[in-house]
């Protein structure tokens, strides 16, 4: 007896060393914020400034690589295009290798909401011909409890196929069944559906892809966006005591990321785009205490792309001038060249660009995307 307990006291002793190593390892990787403040020091003005861009692929693999590589951007988005045509071991390689181009790895996003904006059913190869229900299809059969496993197993898919990034849930509320955003939304109240979202978060983001709540400060009943300007009357008290609340919800659950729309809500600004708005970005982080990363909507949408071409501005410059983190945008080159002359010209601080990109590398940390092994090699090259 005296034999057996040892020789298994010396098994369990063997099995709890690697365990007890791995543990060490993963701490000793841990990169802690001493180390991203480091590495931004450490870091030119231009590539700071890529770090804030999520730009689309390039058409195909190998064009999107090289731009990847010699551009070092902050992330890409992926469209339904991008999702074509590429067994689930081929899409994977793909992403991986995406991710090898980039010196501080690579946000990966799309838009996966279900329903009538689902990009992986592009592919029924990646899914195995699973379909996406929309949220509010979804809360009228199921409720929330539907809507939250749902959410969590698209994360869990999403992350499998190397996506860090959901640009969901959305958090807008209609009464208007007519209106643009309303098959989007969960077809509830603000409150009802504030519930919604503060379940979805979690869900989504335990499965290492970050949330991001859309789009802020609230759609409502205002046109489409993405073909041209649409703005609201609603006053900015009636967004603070309704539109407001599944964004805080969003938030105080642990959302990642928040993603601005292009509405001019005429009661706050009424000059600028929410997107491009300063005052919009105040209320973000100062009336919902928001201290994560602000992205964009699409900047090459035809609301943002006809008032920069009324104005004669440059709508990248605006929304870093605004308080945005990250855009979505397509105007890389032309974008980090005029922001850059910017900071030069003193227009904008060095140190606003700073806490957006310790932001970002922050997000990239927390969902396991750097390790120190990785910020050294950065900072030799």
């Amino acid at each position: 007896m005296k034999k057996l307990l040892l020789v298994l006291g010396t098994v369990l002793m063997a099995l709890c060393v690697p365990l007890t190593t791995i543990k060490a390892q993963n701490s000793a990787q841990r990169v802690t914020n001493k180390q991203l403040r480091k590495v931004i020091k450490s870091m030119t003005l231009q590539q700071k400034i890529a770090q804030m861009y999520i730009i689309p692929t390039q058409g195909n693999l190998d064009n999107t690589t090289a731009i990847i590589k010699k551009n070092q951007p902050g992330g890409i988005i992926l469209f339904g295009n991008d999702f074509k045509e590429q067994t689930k071991q081929q899409f994977i390689t793909n992403m991986q290798n995406y991710k090898k181009q980039a010196g501080l790895s690579l946000l990966i996003g799309t838009d996966q909401e279900g329903g009538m904006v689902s990009r992986l059913e592009a592919n029924p190869q990646l899914t195995n011909n699973q379909t996406f229900p929309s949220p509010q299809q979804l809360h009228q059969s199921g409720g929330n409890k539907a809507v939250a496993k749902a959410a969590g197993a698209t994360a869990a898919l999403l992350h499998s196929l190397q996506i860090n990034l959901n640009f969901a849930p959305v958090a807008d509320v209609s009464s208007d069944k007519n209106s643009f955003i309303y098959n989007r939304t969960l077809g509830l109240d603000y409150q009802q559906t504030a519930a919604c979202i503060k379940d979805e978060v979690p869900v989504i983001q335990k499965n290492n892809v970050a949330a991001s709540l859309k789009h802020f400060p609230g759609y409502g009943s205002a046109g489409d966006t993405h073909t041209g300007f649409a703005a609201t009357d609603k006053s900015s008290a009636d967004f603070e005591k309704n539109d407001f609340i599944p964004f805080k919800a969003g938030i105080k659950a642990g959302a990642q990321t928040v993603l601005v729309s292009h509405i001019l809500v005429k009661s706050i600004d009424d000059k600028y785009p929410a997107s491009l708005s300063p005052q919009v970005h105040q209320l973000l982080r100062k009336k919902l205490h928001f201290k994560k990363v602000i992205i964009t909507d699409d900047l090459t949408m035809g609301a943002i792309t006809k008032f920069a071409a009324d104005k004669h501005v440059s709508a990248d410059l605006l929304a870093v001038e605004a308080g945005n983190d990250m855009l979505l945008s397509n105007n890389f080159t032309d974008g980090v060249a005029t922001i850059t002359q910017a900071v030069k010209d003193k227009k904008i601080k060095e140190a606003r660009i700073d806490s957006s990109v310790y932001r970002i590398l922050k997000l990239k940390r927390n969902l396991d995307l750097l390790d120190r092994t990785m910020l050294k090699s950065y900072q030799k090259n």
